[in-house]
């Protein structure tokens, strides 16, 4: 091979850009240097703009290649421009899950060995019993959501976004449904089965429901991505997360809730990065960025009202705790004012007819 090769140059042959680099450079770094973030995502996924010589090696049986732009309202010049700026990858996503399970995991067992469940406010007990219960069940429609959105984006660096976004929504559920059984043990009159029952049942959290139920509905993955990020999760998921769980727990003997939502409330800050960072790339995009524009505006007219009214529905939940911590006006106020301050970053404005 050595000798091919010495002969090769002798006569003049040509080498490939980069082919005694010790380094990737068949694509263009978001910043001064290549991460290894960008190393080991970049290109991963094959796209016949981008090297695919054959066009694409696998297509549907009706003729619909592998990926494809129509499965998406949104244009975009380039698909491969997006960079996560949290820059995660299978390992790094797989050391920070983990880290996150140890830590759940010792905040229960030391609550334990404190006794500190049988000492929970008796309000409280059945506030998590009902409601807490209740709300894994709309984390695990949207992990579910995601990890089925992550398979129709146009480019590797979208999907691996938004399959750990998926990723995250998942262990957050199942964390809650363990946390709930954990619970039980030590308290007999806590029913497991309630959580479920008020998810299907209670007024409270139908408009919730509706909300999660219809996002599957769309086949638009970019929307699902943008309705569930952008509009769900300020208007309602982060307001009960952080706008009521986390600020009664403390007052009712519960320091172990905190915890495991505050796990829920750091993805939540790294998933809306991407998300804003990604949006932010669409609607500048320098040809497609004025349709873009108008998609989601669509969008908003479509999911904002759906959301607050599911927020609203939720408002008798502040009233059950023993101790009044805050009341649903002022956690609700603050979840519109950073749902305002998401759009802002954008540069986007709720059409007209849309009211917070």
């Amino acid at each position: 091979m050595k000798e091919v090769l010495e002969k090769s140059a002798a006569a003049g042959a040509k080498q490939f850009a980069g082919s005694t680099s010790r380094k990737f450079n068949y694509y263009q770094p978001k910043g001064r240097r290549a991460t290894l973030y960008e190393d080991v995502t970049v290109d991963v996924q094959p796209d016949p703009k981008r090297y695919l010589l054959q066009d694409w090696i696998i297509s549907f049986a009706d003729g619909t290649p592998a990926y494809c732009e129509t499965r998406t309202d949104i244009k975009s010049s380039d698909w491969h421009v997006f960079r996560d700026p949290n820059g995660e990858w299978e390992r790094t996503h797989y050391i920070r899950q983990s880290g996150i399970e140890k830590q759940v995991s010792l905040t229960i067992e030391n609550a334990r060995k404190e006794n500190a469940f049988e000492n929970l406010d008796k309000t409280w007990i059945k506030v998590l019993q009902d409601h807490f219960g209740a709300s894994k069940h709309p984390e695990y429609g949207l992990g579910m959501l995601f990890q089925s959105a992550q398979r129709d984006g146009m480019s590797q660096m979208i999907n691996n976004a938004i399959l750990v976004n998926s990723s995250d929504k998942l262990r957050y559920a199942q964390d809650i449904a363990l946390y709930m059984m954990e619970i039980a043990q030590d308290i007999d009159q806590l029913n497991e089965a309630a959580g479920k029952e008020n998810w299907l049942n209670h007024p409270l959290w139908q408009g919730t429901r509706e909300v999660v139920e219809h996002l599957p509905a769309s086949t638009d993955w970019a929307e699902q991505v943008f309705a569930a990020n952008l509009v769900y999760e300020p208007l309602v998921g982060e307001l009960f997360r952080s706008g009521f769980l986390m600020q009664f727990a403390a007052s009712h003997g519960d320091y172990v809730t905190p915890t495991l939502v505050s796990t829920a409330e750091a993805d939540f800050e790294r998933n809306l990065a991407y998300s804003v960072e990604m949006f932010a790339t669409f609607l500048n995009d320098p040809q497609y960025g004025d349709h873009n524009k108008r998609t989601v505006q669509n969008w908003l007219k479509k999911w904002v009202p759906m959301c607050v009214q599911a927020a609203n529905q939720l408002q008798p939940i502040w009233s059950q705790p023993r101790v009044k911590v805050t009341t649903f006006v002022d956690s609700n106020t603050r979840a519109k004012e950073r749902f305002s301050s998401i759009l802002e970053q954008l540069n986007l404005k709720l059409p007209e007819e849309v009211k917070l």
